[in-house]
């Protein structure tokens, strides 16, 4: 009789192939998570980044256009045209004597206002902002909504920015807002021709890439009263991310209204940071630079503390060795900038430092 099954040859066979099959099966498993995995964490990168449309809502019916702007037949040489900045601690008064000194490089027409919180800011450094060409213009602290809780402990104060559009009541037709990191690169002059309420160039990520939202450290507008009051109001209702302060609160409010301007108006460092190509593209055309990323007056990027006048050049080398040291060109123009402003304007800021530098004493 012929056997068809004999357990033993069985147990042989199992014995011989059990150690390739579990191999094969180990790294047939170990494959299939490591795949599984990747495409997780490419879906989560990839994934569309949320934009002010996906959360949008219509908060005012204020005009798109300025009728009055119009019918203004010299909008560029206007009266009524002013470059605001604003400051609300001392170690942003050397920033803004040389934003004013490199206003005064491009021949600007425009007067100019730094916008300060008194209670903030001490003599010397009202003094120092003011050395270069910028008058003050004091302004009442806009508190941020939930007392500040999610929102970056340096934007804490940044509502109060909103109050460049009460600058008509200054006698401000148009405004071109310049943060206080900037520098100016060739005149803009020509922004104060446009109609519209508001405007700003588009901002950028280094992970995030070309974005719809913009970048509030440059922009146009046209004072309003009642674009003010609206603003106000949405400080605590509005939907945008806290953590940006007033600029989420910008983008949510004016995202179906917002004109978009080229980069070269806001010359941000992120965009050479993520593409040296577009950089190099717009170079020739850049109005204001931008030191978003590095900024040449602060010791880094955590603490605000002052930096004495005499080494902020030595200040702004050192730090543009930081991310790689993409951005020495322009830093060394940010240090080439304050050689200038403290070689025209070295006496009155010196006096500038003979004055209190206790906050909340001016005049006294």
């Amino acid at each position: 009789m012929r056997v068809l099954w004999n357990p033993k040859y069985y147990t042989q066979w199992q014995s011989a192939l059990r150690p390739w099959t579990w191999g094969w099966l180990y790294w047939t498993a170990l494959v299939s998570v490591a795949l599984n995995v990747f495409w997780v964490v490419i879906s989560i990168v990839k994934r569309p980044q949320p934009t002010v449309f996906d959360r949008y809502t219509k908060i005012h019916n204020l005009p798109l256009v300025d009728s009055q702007a119009l019918s203004d037949p010299h909008p560029i040489d206007g009266h009524g045209n002013v470059i605001a900045t604003s400051f609300f601690t001392d170690e942003f008064a050397t920033a803004i004597a040389a934003l004013g000194h490199s206003l005064n490089r491009v021949n600007t027409t425009a007067r100019r206002l730094a916008l300060y919180i008194p209670q903030q800011v001490s003599e010397r450094g009202l003094c120092i902002a003011t050395a270069s060409g910028f008058q003050p213009h004091a302004v009442e602290r806009i508190s941020p909504p939930d007392d500040g809780a999610g929102i970056f402990p340096h934007f804490v104060d940044q509502f109060t920015k909103l109050r460049i559009w009460e600058l008509g009541e200054a006698g401000a037709r148009g405004v071109v807002y310049l943060d206080a990191d900037t520098l100016a690169v060739r005149n803009f002059d020509e922004l104060f021709a446009l109609p519209f309420g508001v405007a700003a160039a588009p901002d950028v990520y280094t992970n995030k890439a070309w974005g719809v939202s913009v970048n509030a450290g440059v922009l146009f507008l046209r004072p309003s009263a009642a674009t003010f009051r609206a603003l106000r109001a949405a400080i605590d209702t509005a939907p945008y991310w806290r953590h940006e302060a007033e600029q989420a609160l910008l983008n949510a409010f004016f995202a179906g209204e917002l004109v978009k301007l080229p980069y070269a108006y806001n010359a941000n460092l992120a965009i050479k940071a993520y593409s040296r190509k577009v950089w190099e593209g717009i170079k020739r055309e850049i109005r204001v630079i931008h030191y978003t990323m590095v900024k040449p007056f602060t010791r880094d990027n955590k603490n605000y503390a002052w930096v004495p006048m005499d080494e902020l050049e030595a200040n702004a080398r050192r730090r543009s060795a930081e991310e790689g040291g993409i951005f020495v060109e322009e830093m060394e123009y940010w240090a080439q900038t304050w050689r200038e402003t403290y070689a025209l304007y070295g006496e009155r800021l010196r006096h500038c430092m003979t004055l209190s530098n206790k906050p909340g004493q001016e005049g006294n």
